[in-house]
């Protein structure tokens, strides 16, 4: 697949507690990317945040993980990213969704495994 110079990046963030039909949030969105032959996700777990109910988010010395704060991006042609929003409008109950413009400047796969 060849990415245009001119992209669209979503970028989502969650909790890692989140869930889609008794799956992790995160990983039915990338699962659902890849199906719908999307470029391609990147999952990132946070240390630490809050968002709009301004509970705190973090992880301590005492404890493993509390719910922490998860970053999905994926980055496509803005048709196919605009053709994916309602499907992940579908999936999120709260959280935060953006979509900005990005300028790509290499997209190549690496040799198979």
């Amino acid at each position: 697949m060849k990415l245009p110079e001119q992209a669209e990046l979503v970028r989502i963030f969650i909790g890692e507690g989140d869930r889609y039909e008794g799956h992790p949030l995160y990983r039915a969105i990338v699962n659902l990317a890849r199906e719908r032959g999307l470029a391609g996700a990147t999952v990132t777990r946070g240390l630490m945040g809050f968002g709009a109910h301004s509970r705190m988010h973090y992880a301590g010395i005492l404890r493993l993980s509390e719910d922490l704060p998860i970053i999905i991006e994926i980055v496509d042609r803005p048709d196919r990213i605009e053709a994916f929003l309602p499907e992940l409008d579908s999936m999120i109950a709260e959280g935060l969704v953006t979509v900005e413009k990005v300028r790509v400047l290499k997209y190549l796969p690496g040799e198979k495994r």
